[in-house]
């Protein structure tokens, strides 16, 4: 596998073990089952995916998770987010077309860009003859997006769609609680309760707070209790999200 730039190197905790699925437990199996399956020769439900859904159920951590399992097995895997490939323009897609694994991520912020297009369905294509898995991760369906290209929309529109759902309370806990277990915390359930209860229910604002509760126990060697939790949220820094 090429070398990736430092900006797209796959995160460290972006692993399936770490995901916690809840309602998505069957798209979880279905891109497990891309990453290994294809390593394994076997019988694939499809050899494209679309994953859609808000913000903040997992995306980019599964489509990250699906390369770091398809590289262990030593298939050749690309990562390859638009927010950060936007600003090298279209050539930053040339090269990539040798990778039996490729996850294209935020597609949304060039679907309308004829010259984007281009490179991506020249990218398809590419992957397509050699039969390659493609991933394709965006914020809606292909037919709620503004394509410029009916080709590509089509060949999208027929992907294997794998719908994201956000998590219940119960799901955001225990999110909450492995992550704060990855940083070495242990976070209580009342206390995640509190945090549920008084901010907004969406896993992104909630662990944004604990990545600030985080810095501040490690700050004043305090455990996760609801008070200290509450002197810290307290700051004008950490309450917006009320």
């Amino acid at each position: 596998m090429a070398q990736l730039p430092l900006a797209m190197r796959l995160r460290e905790r972006a692993v399936f073990d770490s995901f916690v699925a809840g309602s998505n437990a069957a798209a979880v199996a279905q891109l497990r089952s891309a990453a290994q399956g294809t390593l394994r020769g076997a019988q694939l439900a499809a050899r494209v995916y679309w994953i859609c859904g808000p913000s903040g159920v997992g995306k980019s951590h599964l489509l990250q998770a699906s390369c770091t399992l398809a590289l262990e097995a030593g298939l050749g895997a690309s990562y390859l987010p638009f927010s950060q490939l936007a600003p090298l323009g279209p050539a930053a897609l040339a090269g990539w077309e040798d990778a039996g694994f490729v996850a294209l991520d935020e597609i949304e912020q060039v679907v309308g860009r004829r010259d984007w297009e281009e490179a991506v369905f020249g990218l398809y294509r590419a992957l397509e003859e050699r039969g390659a898995i493609l991933l394709a991760a965006a914020c809606g369906l292909p037919g709620q997006l503004p394509f410029a290209l009916p080709d590509l929309a089509s060949r999208f529109s027929a992907a294997m769609p794998l719908v994201l759902r956000p998590l219940d309370e119960a799901g955001q806990r225990q999110a909450l609680q492995w992550r704060a277990r990855a940083r070495g915390l242990t976070l209580p359930t009342r206390t995640a309760r509190y945090l549920q209860r008084h901010y907004r229910r969406d896993l992104p604002t909630l662990c944004g707070l604990l990545d600030a509760i985080d810095i501040a126990a490690l700050q004043a060697q305090r455990r996760l209790t609801v008070p200290f939790i509450r002197e810290v949220l307290a700051t004008p820094q950490s309450s917006t999200a009320k």
